[in-house]
C-alpha cells in the first residue's frame, strides 16, 4: 500500500509482512497461526538435528555466507535450504551454489515473506543492502525465527529500536554480523585490555584507509533488468523512485539509503571499540569531510573522519579516506601502555607497547619501550595485517547458539548501538551539528540531554 508520497507506511509494511510471514504456512494447513514464541520453541534444534536454514538476500556477501556454512556443514550438521533474492541472476547463482555444497537444490523464492513462511526452517540469514536489515529482521522476528543479521543491524533509529524490540520479545538468537567479536586475536585483545594492562585509556584511535572508488563501478548495474527484479520490494520503506540499476547495487554512494564509510566500515570499528572498552553508546558526536577523491556522482562523502566521546571518559577518532591507501592502524592509548593494531578492519596483529618516559625528553625514548606480539598459544609468527570475510568463527558461535540457546557473541544490543554510533555520526556530518544520545529517551538530540552525567559534565 503506497502513501499519498508514494512512500510505503513502515507500519503497515511490517505488519503487512509479519502476518504473512507468520501465518501464510499455518493457514495453509488449515489451522491458526503460532505465535513467534511458540514457534521458537517448536523448532529447537536438537543436539543431533540438521540445522535448516533460509538465507534472504543472496548477492556478494550472501554468497560469502553460504560459503561458510558449506564449509561448516559437517562439523555443524547444516545446511541451507531455502535462499531468496528479488533478482533472478541472484537467485538463480544461489541455487546453484547451495546445490553443489549440499548435494540437493534449495527451495527458490523471491520475496522473504515467502521463505519467512516455510516451518521448517530455524535460522534466516540476512545480507541484503543496508536500508532493509532492520525492516527484514523484524519481520523474522514476528515469524518467530533466530536469525543472522548482517551489519549495520539499521540506519534509520525507529526502525532499529523496532527491530531489536522484537526480538527481544520473543528471546530469539539473533547474530548480528559484526564478525570480529568472535575472532580469536580480537578476543585476546579484548582480554588483555580487560587486565588493565594499558592503565586508564583517553583515548581510542582508528584510521583505515583506501585507494579508489569504492562501491562505484559494479559489474552488475550493466547486468540488471528492471523485469528481472521487483523494484518497489527492493526500496521497501523508502520513497517510490524510477528504477535506477546504479541505486539497486552501489547504494552506499546515496545518502537515503547508506551512510556509506559510516555504515559500512566505522560500524566494524566501533563495534570493536564497544567490545574492548565494555562501552556501549557515544555521549556525543562530530563529523566531518566531503567528496574530495572520486567526484563520480556519489552522495557520500569518500574522506570521513568522526570524534565520539564516551561517559567512561575517553575520546575516540575514526577516519578513512579513498583517496589514498596509507598504513591502516588502530591505536589504544592508555597511562600505562599502548595497544597498536597494523592494518585495517579485522587485523589481527596487535601490539602492546609500554609507556614510559617522552619524547621531549629523550628523542630516542621509543627504543628503551618495551613491546610485545599478541600471539596465541601455538604461534610460531606474526598473524597477518589482514583478516578475510570468510573467517568461519562468528557464523560457528550463532549456529552453537541456535543449539544451546545461550545469546551469541553479537546480540541485539550490540548491534542497536553500533547502529546508534554510525548514526549519531551521519547526523553530525549532514547537520554539521555536535550530536548527542540520550540515553532515558533513546533518541538522538542536538542538544545536551538533561541527565545527571551531563549536568555534571557542564558544571566545568
Amino acid at each position: 500500500m503506497d502513501t499519498s508520497d508514494g512512500k510505503l507506511n513502515r507500519r503497515e509494511f511490517l505488519q503487512q509482512g509479519a502476518a504473512m510471514a507468520a501465518g501464510g504456512a499455518a493457514i495453509a494447513a488449515g489451522r491458526p497461526a503460532m505465535t513467534g514464541s511458540a514457534l521458537s520453541y517448536s523448532r529447537i534444534v536438537g543436539a543431533n538435528d540438521r540445522i535448516s536454514l533460509g538465507h534472504i538476500g543472496v548477492g556478494n556477501r550472501g554468497t560469502e555466507l553460504d560459503g561458510i556454512v558449506a564449509v561448516l556443514k559437517g562439523k555443524k550438521n547444516v545446511e541451507v535450504s531455502a535462499v531468496c533474492d528479488l533478482w533472478t541472476h541472484n537467485l538463480e547463482r544461489a541455487v546453484t551454489a547451495n546445490e553443489k555444497y549440499f548435494g540437493k537444490a534449495p527451495r527458490a523464492l523471491k520475496h522473504p515473506q515467502e521463505l519467512l513462511a516455510l516451518q521448517d526452517i530455524d535460522g534466516v540469514m540476512i545480507s541484503t543492502p543496508e536500508h532493509s536489515h532492520s525492516p527484514l529482521l523484524k519481520l523474522t522476528a514476528e515469524a518467530g525465527k533466530d536469525a543472522y543479521c548482517e551489519k549495520p543491524m539499521g540506519n534509520v533509529l525507529e526502525e532499529v529500536t523496532a527491530a531489536r524490540d522484537a526480538v527481544l520479545a520473543r528471546n530469539l538468537i539473533t547474530q548480528i554480523g559484526t564478525q570480529h567479536r568472535s575472532e580469536p586475536y580480537q578476543i585476546a585483545a579484548r582480554d588483555l585490555i580487560r587486565t588493565g594492562a594499558l592503565g586508564e585509556v583517553s583515548k581510542y584511535e582508528m584510521e583505515w584507509n583506501y585507494h579508489g572508488p569504492r562501491w562505484r563501478g559494479r559489474p552488475e548495474v550493466k547486468m540488471i533488468r528492471e523485469q528481472d527484479a521487483d523494484w518497489r520490494a527492493w526500496l521497501m520503506t523508502k520513497p517510490l523512485c524510477p528504477f535506477d540499476p546504479q541505486l539497486y547495487f552501489e547504494f552506499r554512494l546515496y545518502k537515503e539509503f547508506s551512510s556509506g564509510i559510516a555504515d559500512q566500515w566505522m560500524s566494524h570499528g566501533i563495534d570493536l571499540c564497544h567490545y574492548f572498552m565494555d562501552v556501549d553508546y557515544p555521549q556525543s558526536a562530530v563529523a566531518n569531510g566531503g567528496i574530495f577523491a572520486w567526484h563520480d556522482g556519489r552522495e557520500n562523502p569518500d574522506t570521513f573522519q568522526a570524534l565520539f566521546t564516551y561517559a567512561k571518559g575517553f575520546l575516540v577518532s575514526y577516519s578513512t579516506s579513498f583517496g589514498n591507501d596509507a598504513p591502516s592502524f588502530t591505536r589504544i592509548m592508555g597511562k600505562k601502555a599502548t595497544m597498536i593494531n597494523t592494518g585495517g578492519e579485522g587485523s589481527p596483529r596487535w601490539q602492546l607497547v609500554e609507556e614510559k618516559g617522552n619524547h621531549e625528553d629523550d628523542l630516542t625514548v621509543d627504543s628503551k619501550r618495551a613491546v610485545r606480539d599478541l600471539l596465541l598459544p601455538g604461534d610460531t609468527s606474526l598473524p597477518p595485517t589482514g583478516m578475510g570475510d570468510e573467517e568461519p568463527s562468528h557464523m560457528t558461535n550463532w549456529l552453537d547458539c541456535l543449539r544451546s540457546r545461550k545469546q551469541p557473541n553479537a546480540t541485539v544490543h550490540h548491534g542497536f548501538a553500533h547502529s546508534v554510533a554510525c548514526m549519531m555520526a551521519t547526523r553530525a556530518y549532514w547537520t554539521g551539528k555536535r550530536i548527542y544520545w540520550d540515553p532515558k529517551a533513546e533518541a538522538i538530540v542536538d542538544e545536551p540531554p538533561n541527565t545527571p552525567q551531563w549536568r555534571e559534565i557542564q558544571l566545568f
